[in-house]
């Protein structure tokens, strides 16, 4: 068996942020990988970076220096156009709040990413409910979010960001607003998303039962990445 290809490359990746005071290094020549299908937890303490971090992977925020390639494509060489639909094709985002749309259905809040692709209605139905059956919610789907748990919702949020089959997922504090019984459910569905799916998941978390349950772990403190040891749960393909 080979090892997975690396999707995610991160090189030199430096960011600054500057106030009256002077200018603050938040990511200091930070360089990491993540494999396909790898499910890596992303620890720090509050305003470490974490957020930020996350948003420059995904193409939300801008970075000083350094090379970003997130399945094959080069971050630092696409403009607007091209950043927003490497967003909608091929990243998810969970955040610490669910951000369903109230007006919308836990199936039409899910199918959302592929309204905005174009995809024909009856994929995209198709597709949702699928999510849906999948994350245990099949007979929610007619419910708003005000009719669902902050489980139900937050799992809601993880179908939608499944939705694309996106090549990475982004999660900024899942399980922040969840009690403990549904982080833990939370995470056995992430588990189900990467055992069934493939899917690859960097989580930002200060959450250890979650992190704990990744296959491994990447510290950043004082704008410094420092990788943990191998959690024992090698990808291969």
């Amino acid at each position: 068996m080979s090892v997975a290809e690396n999707i995610v490359i991160v090189e030199s990746l430096s960011k600054q942020f500057k106030d009256d005071l002077g200018a603050f290094t938040v990511l200091d020549n930070v360089s990491f990988t993540i494999a396909k299908g790898e499910m890596v937890a992303l620890i720090g303490i509050s305003g470490a970076g974490k957020t930020t971090l996350l948003q420059i992977l995904g193409g939300l925020d801008s970075f000083d220096k350094g090379t970003i390639n997130v399945t094959g494509y080069t971050l630092n060489a696409l403009n607007d156009r091209k950043l927003a639909d490497f967003r909608n094709r091929h990243i998810g985002f969970v955040y610490q709040f669910h951000h369903l749309l109230p007006d919308f259905t836990a199936l039409e809040n899910v199918i959302l990413p592929g309204v905005i692709a174009g995809d024909s209605p009856t994929a995209l139905r198709k597709r949702g409910e699928e999510l849906l059956n999948v994350f245990g919610l099949e007979k929610r789907k007619t419910h708003y979010p005000s009719e669902l748990s902050g489980g139900e919702r937050q799992r809601v949020a993880l179908a939608r960001a499944m939705f694309n089959c996106p090549a990475l997922i982004l999660a900024d504090e899942p399980t922040g607003n969840l009690d403990r019984g549904n982080g833990e459910l939370f995470l056995k569905y992430i588990k189900t998303a990467n055992e069934e799916f493939n899917q690859t998941f960097l989580v930002a978390t200060h959450n250890h039962q979650l992190s704990d349950g990744m296959h491994r772990i990447l510290y950043l403190e004082d704008g410094i990445i420092s990788p943990s040891e191998d959690s024992g749960n090698p990808r291969t393909s």
